[in-house]
């Protein structure tokens, strides 16, 4: 009787369990029935894209470098189908390839990517800022902000995940996020939104970071609602304790930062701003097509955005890349009038794929041809003055 009652309350357990993972996802937009079969997507409501032209001067004040975090030309390709057969990146006609093996890896994982995108420096996988011996070396952002300029990150990982921590502080692994977390702090990052608050208001060595830069001088806001009233920089966003939700779920999140960061860094000596679009990541690594594309499609709309202001300031370089291609994607079959698609997916990690980059407005041109990572990074530094 006893091993009759021990069996059913497992039971009983278990079905609690499934029960609750089922309600737990019908409570996110991605449980709708488009992502049923996650190798499949057809793209329910479709978005117009922006036409812009070129500036004719050669003058750059301003770069702009947006970083699609596992976004590969097949992922790119991908959503142009479901788009209907047209994305914000449409508009750029300046394309060149770079590759993406670091020190010790063919395959890069987005810290050593990430630096080598930063810094103009290979690194071993996992390393932060640093090249591989270990020694911190100068990254973009700080760059510019040794020029004068402003220099900000708009993200929808943690703020203190490999991308974004990349620019603004050197390590000998992402692991160390408190520290990571204390260095972005104290860097003179003029505008930084993601997520993360944990690791500025949680921390297990006892510091709150969060208070330390309001002592500092920084707005520092937890909603979008808040960010969307400040009036003037430094300031530092996190609206989530650790990542940011999914697109569907955390709506126009990144546009709307990306929009606030330029409003806020915008000033006569020009800024660098680092955008990425984190979560592409996520869904190559979970092998969904659904949550791929949705990302992807948050990102070309903030990449839209980012054009039209360009467009109108005549001083903004715009250069849109991947750190690295995740999931091994490959495009099957679907149709562009049906917006629909259906791919293979053939690893759940990263692969080695050379990545297209897009560059748009003056000095665009530099960026044609095919070159690595490190050189990629070179090319933007030479424009920073």
């Amino acid at each position: 009787m006893k091993k009759s009652l021990t069996i059913m309350a497992i039971l009983l357990g278990f079905a609690y369990l499934a029960n609750a993972q089922v309600v737990d996802r019908d409570r996110s937009k991605y449980a709708v029935n488009n992502f049923a079969e996650d190798d499949k997507y057809t793209m329910l409501n479709p978005y117009e894209t922006v036409s812009v032209q070129e500036p004719k001067g050669k003058k750059v004040k301003n770069i702009i470098f947006m970083i699609g975090d596992g976004m590969g030309l097949e992922q790119i390709s991908a959503a142009w189908v479901c788009n209907g057969g047209k994305l914000n990146l449409d508009n750029f006609s300046k394309v060149g390839i770079q590759r993406t093996y670091s020190a010790n890896k063919l395959v890069t994982d987005s810290a050593a990517a990430g630096t080598a995108l930063s810094t103009g420096h290979k690194t071993n996988n996992g390393m932060v800022g640093m090249n591989a011996d270990t020694v911190a070396v100068k990254t973009l952002a700080e760059e510019a902000m040794e020029k004068g300029k402003r220099a900000g990150a708009a993200v929808t990982c943690r703020v203190n995940d490999a991308t974004p921590a990349v620019f603004f502080s050197h390590s000998e692994t992402r692991k160390n996020q408190e520290d990571i977390v204390a260095q972005m702090a104290s860097s003179g990052v003029y505008f930084l939104s993601g997520g993360g608050t944990k690791f500025w208001e949680e921390r297990e060595d006892g510091r709150n970071i969060a208070e330390e830069v309001k002592a500092d001088g920084y707005t520092y806001v937890r909603t979008k609602e808040d960010l969307m009233a400040v009036e003037e920089g430094p300031v530092i966003a996190l609206m989530d304790s650790y990542e940011l939700k999914p697109s569907l779920d955390r709506g126009d999140i990144l546009p709307a930062s990306v929009t606030k960061a330029l409003e806020l860094l915008d000033n006569k000596k020009g800024f660098f701003l680092m955008v990425e679009g984190s979560m592409i990541d996520d869904g190559g690594h979970d092998n969904k097509a659904g949550h791929t594309m949705e990302e992807i499609f948050d990102f070309d709309k903030t990449i839209g955005l980012v054009l039209e202001w360009a467009a109108k300031d005549g001083e903004t370089l715009v250069v849109v890349t991947g750190d690295h291609a995740t999931g091994g994607m490959t495009l099957l079959s679907g149709g562009i009038d049906e917006k629909r698609i259906r791919v293979n997916f053939s690893t759940t990690g990263h692969n080695g794929i050379a990545l297209p980059v897009f560059a748009w407005g003056p000095h665009s041109e530099d960026f044609v041809g095919v070159y690595e990572n490190t050189e990629l990074s070179d090319k933007i530094r030479a424009l920073i003055k």
